[in-house]
């Protein structure tokens, strides 16, 4: 639905919901801003977007889920912290019918804000 309507602002696609899932939507929306608070709200490929120097993260309401898209690196460097969503390279999924992780989203966030990358292991590092 939301992706048929034209919209320039956060707001404008969150209203696009019902009620209930405009509450999650703004339940990411404040976990997003406390962990980036000079991040700018954009709409880019039509989500909302937080961008500060890049697009932080993304973040979209669907029929039985809401998504974040913190890129692939926000994916893997909480990897063992999401076995039970679905994921795909720079997708989380968390369906609607369980609590939405916020603190988890804050966190992820506030790693793509500090630049983060996943620390890879090399074969010449010892455990």
């Amino acid at each position: 639905m939301a992706d048929k309507i034209a919209y320039t602002t956060i707001d404008e696609y969150i209203e696009l919901f019902p009620d209930e899932v405009q509450a999650v939507l703004q339940g990411m929306r404040k976990a997003i801003r406390k962990a980036a608070p000079d991040a700018e709200e954009r709409i880019r490929w039509q989500m909302p977007t937080f961008w500060q120097g890049e697009n932080l993260i993304h973040f979209a309401a669907f029929k039985n889920h809401v998504s974040i898209f913190p890129g692939a690196s926000g994916v893997e460097a909480f990897t063992d912290r999401l076995m039970e969503y679905k994921t795909s390279k720079g997708t989380i999924q968390f369906p609607l019918s369980k609590p939405i992780p916020y603190a988890l989203i804050e966190e992820i966030v506030r790693f793509r804000v500090a630049g983060g990358r996943p620390r890879r292991r090399s074969g010449s590092e010892k455990s």
